[in-house]
């Protein structure tokens, strides 16, 4: 399927994020905001997916991912995919769009609310195992251990000492995922800061996405920075060759819930994949790499 929209340079909003005013209670979105939302942070179109194009191509793609989760049934493989970002990245907009048509009895999202004392108390990993795929089924994380790398450390919920920790030892965690079977994906969507704000704002004035806004997301709106010291490390330390990070652009979600959900196609073998639906990710937006990783 073909991907619309002409590349922009992105750049002008990466560069005058930090200078912009910006007041969440103000119903008005600020224009300079509004102007480069799109392509901020460098992202390389100047134009959202036209709305036909992206029902067209997702509703083949979902359909390619029946026929994933049925040789996942079949053969008894087990699949994990992470989904991390910033707040209002879309995190939950991509899982939801690849939940959309999968029979729920096999497939299933998962979105840990904050460890209770009891959790706290032992070792960091073990909650999130007790929601890992038995054979056959597929598992979708909307935030997942990397909390610790993420939102933990930049909020002071944790210590130096535990980051560190945490670091060493996920790739360690992760392969030993991989050597019992466990197809693991890992997928962090980035987005540009004025595109941050203005999904901030709506979340703020839209009564019904009100409940999307949390005290978290408005702490993060001054630790930009913090989150991407933060963000640059985890790459630094976890992205390995048995688990590899994929950075999603995702300014347009539209693009970024296509890509996402083609990511994980590209990558599987499965009975009757169609090559000219599936096809490769956009490298554009999708990519492992320093442009991708360190761009912020």
């Amino acid at each position: 399927m073909g991907k619309s929209g002409e590349p922009g340079n992105g750049t002008k909003g990466k560069k005058e994020s930090k200078a912009i005013a910006f007041d969440l209670e103000d119903p008005k979105l600020p224009e300079a905001i509004k102007k480069n939302a799109l392509g901020s942070g460098g992202y390389p179109y100047t134009e959202k997916l036209k709305s036909k194009t992206y029902k067209d191509e997702l509703v083949h793609l979902q359909l390619e991912l029946l026929k994933l989760q049925t040789h996942v049934q079949n053969t008894g493989e087990r699949l994990v995919v992470v989904f991390e970002g910033r707040d209002a990245s879309g995190k939950g907009s991509c899982i939801s769009r690849f939940m959309g048509r999968l029979n729920p009895r096999h497939a299933r999202s998962v979105a840990l609310p904050k460890p209770t004392e009891d959790q706290r108390g032992q070792w960091y990993f073990q909650r999130y195992v007790a929601y890992l795929p038995t054979k056959g089924d597929i598992v979708l994380f909307d935030r997942s251990w990397y909390n610790r790398a993420g939102v933990e450390r930049v909020m002071g919920f944790c210590t130096e000492e535990q980051v560190s920790a945490f670091l060493r030892d996920a790739p360690e965690f992760e392969a030993l995922l991989a050597r019992d079977g466990i197809r693991l994906f890992k997928v962090f969507l980035t987005v540009g800061r004025e595109m941050q704000l203005e999904r901030f704002h709506e979340r703020r004035h839209n009564p019904f996405k009100r409940w999307k806004i949390t005290d978290i997301d408005l702490a993060a709106m001054k630790k930009w920075d913090d989150y991407t010291e933060a963000q640059h490390d985890m790459f630094r330390f976890t992205h390995t060759s048995i688990s590899p990070w994929s950075v999603v652009r995702a300014n347009d979600q539209r693009r970024a819930r296509l890509e996402s959900i083609r990511l994980v196609l590209s990558e599987m073998v499965y009975e009757g994949k169609d090559e000219s639906i599936v096809g490769k990710p956009d490298p554009l937006i999708v990519g492992s790499g320093p442009e991708f990783f360190y761009e912020d």
